[in-house]
């Protein structure tokens, strides 16, 4: 066998059979495709370039139509290349279903990176957003607004913070809460002695600005664009002795934390590690800031991802879910925080639309309803004992870790094959960590069958996988 793909189209039988009563059956098999987000130095080749396949792979493959060869060469031609796709052009979704442009349909266990909460095309979030659309989308922050008003108000009052500031993604939420950690330090300490670096984690995601860069740990992120930010230093995630070694150094302005970390690999902290870090940065006046860009609003079953630990930041970003798919970034202040910040200090001319607020309130209002973080909790636990339970005797699956709706399984192998083979078989996950970890951050909504066929496609897939490196190994040690 040439490849992965090539053994698993060869070796349908029970593939097939048990896919066909999860309605996601071979007559749905796609092509072989590449599915990391961002581009790579060594892609792997697109389909009319790889090696030819067998007849029986040849017949379960599926051209793309000219319709969406149309639309991925014109992605080529006029796109600059920051993104590795997988060779499918989405058209619409519904609930936790997308759809391609050929009329193939995907269980979506990606949530477009862990941000449609409520799925696809909600009816109260579509109504909400038509509503305002046809009544104000955008104004001046020189002006009030009542979304935006509206959202902070439900905000402060839902959390720790006693201000908010509105952006419009993760990155630039993390962007303002740089600023905002050394303003603070400075009006903290006026005789010119402020701490000015910061300190983050190993396998953290903090964004691609040239400040989120500085704090994010992957040297391969930040590299080819050096110099970044200068005086950011990085400790082991989870080693409390090592971090308060450096924030006792009187250097750091802030922690910038995940307290569930999803680029990273799906790494949960301790109760006592982040109550470690709350005590040492109040020892040495350096503030604290969770990053809940991808585990906050509901996906671990809290509202908030710190509630599942009682410890409470000076600074917390958000993003990613909020506006149930709209772009927005907000960063949650303590009041000695906002306190140092004046007019001028920060700004955005997109931040806190009326639009994207609107969005945001009626998203708040859904996983804010009596019941629903219940049962996102509930959801999240029996989905880790299924997949627990169906790949107990896998020997390539290390771990199956993470809390509420933000789960990973952890490969000794490349998780990548995985990933392509769940595509091709009308299941969209994710890669984390070192590429081997399978990202499973579905929609808040899924139901409990729709995770029932995800784990069932993980154990089809994973055996196959196992199968395919055994027979490789054969040959190998034969040849």
């Amino acid at each position: 066998m040439n490849s992965l793909q090539s053994f698993l189209a060869l070796n349908p039988p029970a593939t097939a059979a048990a896919l066909g009563g999860l309605g996601l059956g071979g007559a749905r098999l796609r092509p072989s495709r590449v599915t990391a987000c961002l581009a790579t130095p060594t892609p792997t080749p697109p389909p009319q370039t790889s090696a030819p396949l067998a007849p029986a792979a040849a017949a379960a493959r599926r051209e793309l139509s000219a319709a969406s060869r149309a639309v991925v060469e014109d992605e080529a031609r006029y796109i600059v290349g920051t993104y590795n796709r997988s060779r499918v052009v989405l058209v619409a979704g519904r609930g936790c279903k997308l759809y391609d442009a050929d009329g193939r349909e995907y269980l979506d266990m990606a949530a477009g990176i862990a941000v449609n909460a409520l799925g696809h095309a909600d009816p109260d979030w579509v109504a909400a957003v038509s509503a305002q659309a046809a009544t104000l989308v955008h104004a001046s922050n020189v002006q009030y607004t009542v979304p935006q008003v509206a959202l902070a108000k439900r905000l402060v009052e839902a959390s720790f913070a006693d201000r908010v500031f509105f952006a419009n993604t993760g990155t630039e939420a993390n962007e303002a809460a740089i600023k905002f950690a050394r303003k603070f330090q400075r009006v903290a300490r006026p005789d010119g002695d402020a701490p000015t670096e910061f300190m983050s984690f190993t396998n953290c995601f903090h964004g691609r600005t040239m400040g989120s860069l500085a704090l994010t740990s992957k040297v391969q992120y930040r590299e080819p664009f050096a110099p970044v930010m200068p005086g950011a230093t990085f400790a082991e995630y989870g080693n409390l002795e090592e971090a308060k070694k450096v924030i006792q150094s009187g250097k750091i302005a802030a922690v910038f934390v995940e307290p569930v970390q999803g680029e990273g690999g799906i790494h949960s902290a301790t109760k006592e590690f982040l109550q470690g870090l709350r005590d040492a940065c109040d020892e040495a006046g350096a503030l604290l800031v969770f990053d809940e860009v991808q585990c906050g609003l509901g996906r671990t079953g809290y509202l908030w991802a710190y509630e599942a630990y009682g410890v409470l930041p000076d600074i917390m970003t958000l993003a990613k879910p909020l506006a149930g798919g709209l772009p927005i970034g907000v960063v949650l202040v303590t009041e000695k925080v906002a306190s140092a910040i004046n007019y001028g200090d920060h700004g955005t001319t997109f931040g806190g639309g009326p639009l994207v607020c609107q969005a945001a309130l009626t998203t708040l209002d859904k996983i804010q309803k009596p019941g629903f973080l219940a049962e996102v909790a509930k959801k999240g636990e029996n989905f880790k004992q299924l997949l627990s339970t169906k790949l107990s005797g896998n020997a390539h699956v290390k771990e199956i870790r993470g809390i509420g709706l933000i789960v990973g399984i952890e490969l000794d192998v490349p998780a990548g094959p995985l990933v392509d083979a769940c595509l091709d078989r009308g299941v969209i996950v994710l890669t984390a960590g070192k590429g081997n970890v399978v990202r499973l951050v579905p929609p808040l909504i899924i139901s409990e069958k729709e995770l029932e066929q995800a784990a069932e496609l993980s154990v089809i897939v994973m055996h196959a996988i196992a199968t395919h490196l055994i027979a490789t190994a054969s040959v190998e040690l034969c040849s």
